[in-house]
């Protein structure tokens, strides 16, 4: 799948291994990544795309609209409302 707004990542290297996030932005070789809790929509974290793994889960521009929002989608992945599958590198 290709990286676009609203995926869902988690990344695999960093403070925040293993934690559920956003992709915000897409620059050259880069995701801007936020959770809205430790990295709010404001100030998302610049990650290589090597460093993430990828999942089938996507939000909805309005999930994306604010931090509150963004926690609440990310808590139902978590939890396994939503059915996460990796995609290799």
């Amino acid at each position: 799948m290709e990286l676009i707004r609203g995926l869902i990542v988690i990344p695999r290297a960093g403070r925040d291994k293993g934690q559920p996030q956003a992709v915000v932005a897409v620059e050259d070789g880069f995701v801007l990544t936020a959770d809205g809790a430790r990295r709010p929509l404001a100030r998302p974290k610049r990650r290589s795309v090597k460093h993430i793994a990828r999942t089938n889960a996507l939000l909805s521009e309005e999930e994306l609209r604010g931090d509150r929002l963004l926690r609440r989608a990310l808590a139902r992945f978590g939890s396994g409302e939503t059915s996460p599958r990796i995609q290799p590198k």
